[in-house]
């Protein structure tokens, strides 16, 4: 058994390559000689969201408070709030974030096919982020 006590991980800054606006990534876990996954908790600012991106064994996102939208490439804007659970599958392209006027929190939840988890693309600019 392994307990990480709250604490021990501390928070980093979402690289501006991957994000637009103020994001903080809290470590929760991750990936074990036994085990493929990891996890953080990521909060978004107002206004804040990813790049887009995929996912080469898919990506669960916990939406734990504020909130959010998210969108998968040729779909709609969707709005997310706590307690939704989202389930991005692999290789699809997607971005998601805080709303335009509220903050966001969630888990985000991935694995690792050959050693890579995520494949970070163009940024999602602020005429498709308004289209809300």
């Amino acid at each position: 058994m392994e307990i990480i006590k709250n604490g021990t991980q501390p928070s980093v800054k979402g690289p501006e390559a991957w994000f637009t606006g103020e994001v903080r990534i809290d470590p929760l876990f991750s990936k074990k000689e036994s085990t493929h996954g990891g996890g953080a908790m990521v909060t978004f600012e107002a206004g804040a969201r990813t790049a887009w991106h995929t996912h080469p064994a898919g990506q669960t996102l916990i939406v734990t408070s504020g909130l959010g939208w998210i969108q998968r490439e040729g779909g709609p804007i969707e709005e997310i709030q706590p307690g939704d659970v989202v389930y991005f599958e692999p290789d699809e392209k997607h971005w998601h974030g805080a709303s335009a006027n509220k903050a966001m929190s969630h888990i985000a939840i991935q694995e690792e096919v050959n050693g890579e988890a995520v494949t970070w693309m163009e940024k999602v600019s602020d005429e498709q982020y308004s289209k809300s």
